[in-house]
């Protein structure tokens, strides 16, 4: 699956880069998130909660920066095992770009999943994705402009 998105941050570059960097950031607006924690330069574990359609699962996994060209661009590559629900893996690269006194984040993420979520068939599982994605920046842009109550800590569901 391939996801594609734009969102204007009304922030400058290099705030939303900090943002885009921080654990604590990215812990709290993503879908379903137990635990994120550097582990290494570049390098993070994740525990997540998500359920899609019937099948919901714990996912660990592994989380790697790449591609870094601060403040302007990275990539992100990771894999998650999710037991007998099956496994999810795949990149995102984020680009920003800064128009006047605010800041153009551009995505693309593409994805692929095994296992008993990949039986429930592909528009299940990209309308989730879409909705997990747009659940994550819609709340990484309300936590660049400082309204923190939007934190996602439920786990991500569709």
């Amino acid at each position: 699956m391939d996801l594609k998105g734009e969102y204007r941050l009304a922030a400058p570059r290099e705030t939303v880069w900090a943002m885009l960097n921080d654990p604590a950031v990215l812990k709290s607006c993503i879908p379903g998130c137990q635990s994120l924690e550097m582990t290494g330069e570049n390098e993070m574990s994740a525990t997540v909660v998500a359920k899609v359609g019937p099948v919901k699962a714990t996912f660990t996994g592994v989380v790697r920066i790449e591609d870094v060209e601060a403040p302007r661009r990275y990539s992100i590559v990771g894999e998650g095992k999710g037991g007998i629900a099956g496994f999810a893996s795949g990149g995102a690269h984020v680009e920003l770009e800064e128009d006047g006194a605010e800041t153009v984040l551009r995505y693309d993420v593409d994805a692929k999943v095994g296992g008993k979520i990949a039986q429930l068939g592909g528009r299940l599982v990209d309308s989730t994705a879409k909705k997990f994605a747009n659940q994550f920046f819609d709340c990484f842009a309300a936590q660049v402009t400082g309204d923190t109550s939007a934190a996602v800590t439920e786990p991500a569901e569709a």
